[in-house]
């Protein structure tokens, strides 16, 4: 038993049904506060710890409501009526049991129950401090609001979990987030920590970009400001090129119909992967004599040579159909093939020439010098022309699928840098500085910026990040028996990308999002792999995700969805708890889940370096400034 200071008894147990007990109050304890030895102390009110002495066990219950009882006046008579005078009146208050105290640690368990004439107690310090297990394997968050002590969150069962932070706006969770791996990077700041972990941050709002926010220097954090209205100056982000080159992901990207899109993309794509600069300036090549010697399509003929205006490829065959086409001199539809040579007439001026060789050449030059995304983007096009002229695709089921490529496309590649595939022992280390500076390296804490970024791209980059970090600690794991490494994933605002609601519109990009994350709520955490979540709408938020977080930290919440997709997934929270979720202040919040013994009340601490998330002032913005 905990050592235990000599505190009043209270009252009796008058009643039990099952968790639920009624106390009579002692006629010396009904007012609010009480006199003893010497002391004024704050007498049993709602929310507080109560202790029930039952042999060598302590039962801790907390007071969930009160009432009194008038047990001398029964006069209604308005002028006689002397009823609820002190001298009249006696206190009942309902406690509901949480655990017990046994051995000198605190448990929750159902296994005792009060029994009728216990007496109750106030309960004491040290069992306070047991209840909120202040060991040294913790972070500080704040204190409790009820007994006003330092309330610390046990470092592995809350850290190795999947977390949900929710709050209206201005309610804090910004603040809880930062001050939460604020103190778990200010303990752990050591080379073995930066080893064996690797933290991202996906801040939709651009709140922790501040110098050494989170506690963590330059030298092991990286943030990356991506910016896709100044394409010039924004960051690009190292992706793996296997992750883009998925024909899923690109089905997602580009918005692939499954009816004639998708197949078209997925053999598209298999063929892109096989194509050498050889092969694809050999096969234009051919594509030319189709053209020329067999369709003699003008329309084709045009659509195939802005594919090459587009990509800046020149050649003399080019610039000879470019005249050709603007002088109205169709003579060059007369080309034919003599002894593999590409032989004309007309505009050529009769001259005989290897035009081929040159169309190859440049081809297969200019190819050569793209971007993977370029190359990709060039073969699409290319491809297009190939089966629209086989007719092997009705050209206008795939028309609608090219100008989402184009969007999609030209907005990726301001912000992303391919990289090779990486070795998964190593990933993070093996993405290099690029030589113009505009590609970072992945560090220990990574802050991925979105604040300039459109809605597609957050959307995009926030899948590609997360699905690639996830694999790659998920292939590391595989290889051992348990995870010798951590990847946490932390997403504020996360209502942004896991909202379900487009899911029943045909949205296959938001359908592949929220499966990608379903996955990795799943099975994340036997892989080392943990998910944050913060929003300000829960109710947005796949159910499926908010029912596998397993601990919450929750601010102020008062619409009705919110609370009530909380109420039906968090079993951990009572029902006194869940009631005062609406009337919570600023930087008061409910901490409840696997890692924590009971419901905690607390105010979160604020720092001084902290999210730039705080309220504007008004008055201090319109101040009159002294001269």
């Amino acid at each position: 038993m905990s050592k235990s200071v000599s505190l009043p008894p209270l009252g009796v147990i008058v009643s039990v049904n099952g968790d639920i007990a009624q106390v009579g109050m002692y006629s010396k304890t009904n007012d609010a506060s009480i006199l003893w030895d010497g002391k004024l102390l704050n007498g049993p009110k709602v929310g507080t710890f109560l202790t029930i002495n039952q042999n060598d066990i302590k039962i801790i219950a907390t007071v969930i409501s009160e009432e009194i009882i008038d047990q001398q006046n029964n006069n209604h008579s308005e002028q006689f009526d002397n009823r609820f005078h002190s001298n009249s009146i006696n206190r009942i208050i309902t406690l509901k049991t949480q655990g017990v105290i046994e051995n000198n640690s605190f448990k929750t368990t159902s296994k005792y129950v009060p029994m009728i004439g216990n007496e109750i107690f106030l309960i004491s310090q040290e069992d306070i401090d047991l209840i909120y297990d202040t060991n040294a394997n913790s972070v500080s968050i704040g204190k409790s609001i009820k007994e006003n002590n330092d309330i610390k969150i046990p470092i592995d069962s809350f850290f190795a979990s999947h977390i949900g932070i929710f709050g209206n706006t201005g309610s804090g969770k910004s603040n809880t987030l930062h001050k939460l791996y604020s103190e778990l990077f200010k303990k752990f700041k050591r080379t073995q920590m930066i080893e064996k972990s690797k933290f991202f941050v996906i801040d939709f709002n651009g709140e922790y970009t501040q110098p050494n926010q989170f506690n963590i220097d330059g030298k092991n954090k990286q943030v990356f400001n991506i910016d896709t209205n100044n394409k010039e100056n924004t960051d690009k982000i190292p992706i793996d090129e296997k992750y883009l080159f998925d024909s899923d992901i690109l089905a997602v990207l580009f918005d692939a119909k499954p009816g004639v899109q998708k197949p078209f993309l997925d053999s598209a794509l298999n063929e892109f992967k096989r194509t050498s600069p050889d092969k694809l300036a050999k096969s234009q090549e051919k594509l030319f004599a189709k053209l020329i010697l067999k369709y003699k399509d003008l329309a084709i003929l045009n659509s195939w040579l802005d594919i090459f205006r587009k990509y800046n490829i020149e050649s003399n065959l080019i610039s000879l159909l470019k005249v050709g086409l603007k002088n109205d001199d169709y003579t060059f539809l007369t080309l034919s093939y003599q002894n593999d040579t590409l032989i004309h007439k007309g505009i050529f001026n009769s001259k005989k020439q290897e035009l081929k060789d040159d169309l190859f050449n440049s081809m297969k030059e200019r190819y050569i010098n793209l971007s993977k995304l370029d190359q990709l983007h060039l073969f699409l096009d290319l491809k297009k022309i190939s089966v629209t002229i086989n007719k092997l695709v009705n050209i206008e089921h795939i028309n609608p699928l090219f100008k989402r490529i184009d969007i999609s496309l030209n907005s990726l590649k301001s912000v992303i840098k391919l990289t090779p595939q990486n070795n998964e022992e190593n990933f993070c280390e093996n993405v290099k500085i690029d030589t113009n500076c505009s590609t970072k390296q992945f560090k220990f804490l990574n802050i991925i910026n979105l604040v300039n970024a459109n809605l597609e791209t957050k959307r995009t980059l926030s899948m590609l990040i997360s699905k690639m970090i996830y694999d790659n600690q998920k292939r590391k794991s595989i290889k051992s028996d348990k995870p010798k490494s951590t990847c946490h994933l932390i997403i504020d605002e996360a209502h942004n990308i896991l909202n379900d609601n487009y899911s029943h519109n045909s949205d296959n990009s938001q359908d592949y999002r929220l499966s990608t994350f379903e996955e990795i709520i799943k099975e994340g955490r036997k892989f080392g792999f943990f998910l944050t979540l913060a929003s300000q709408r829960p109710a947005d938020i796949s159910p499926t995700i908010i029912s596998q977080l397993h601990n919450f930290v929750i601010h102020r919440l008062v619409n009705q969805n919110d609370l009530h997709i909380l109420e039906s997934t968090m079993s951990t929270l009572d029902n006194f708890s869940f009631k005062q979720l609406p009337s919570l202040g600023q930087g008061e919040a409910i901490i409840t889940g696997t890692a924590i013994q009971l419901p905690t009340l607390v105010k979160i601490d604020k720092e001084d370096i902290r999210p730039k998330s705080d309220d504007i002032s008004l008055i201090s913005l319109w101040k009159k400034e002294e001269v």
